[in-house]
């Protein structure tokens, strides 16, 4: 099963969510990969703040941004859509299992609310981990 965390920008929340669902998730038959609606011109790249606190928890963000596609969209089984600001109509042709966790964005100076942003997202991952195989059938 191939999983997909969706946000605004793919720099932040999705990233997270990504990381930690493949540091975490022990089965070989799911992968997860992370994408953003629109990508941030000015801002390609992955806030310090974020990787630091990342890094302290234990986890490893890689990569750079990455923008969503509909074609792109088709190799998931399912998506989850973290973000509370992702555009929904982007959707609404794409015939893919989707849950929406609607998680608010933070400014990247605000440590203290990225850490309960990533806690946040964090719990959110391991509770999917223990529910992949309703997905599955």
């Amino acid at each position: 099963m191939k999983i997909l965390f969706i946000c605004k920008h793919n720099r932040f929340r999705s990233k997270v969510a990504e990381a930690i669902f493949n540091k975490l998730n022990k089965n070989s038959k799911y992968k997860a990969e992370s994408a953003g609606l629109i990508l941030d011109k000015l801002r390609p790249y992955i806030e310090k703040n974020v990787i630091n606190i990342m890094k302290e928890k234990g986890y490893n963000i890689k990569g750079k941004p990455k923008k969503a596609t509909k074609k792109f969209l088709k190799k998931f089984d399912l998506i989850v859509i973290v973000a509370d600001n992702a555009d929904e109509k982007f959707f609404s042709d794409i015939n893919i299992k989707r849950i929406k966790w609607k998680i608010s964005d933070c400014s990247a100076s605000d440590v203290k609310s990225i850490k309960k942003i990533i806690n946040h997202i964090e719990k959110r991952v391991k509770d999917l981990i223990q529910k992949i195989p309703n997905f599955t059938n």
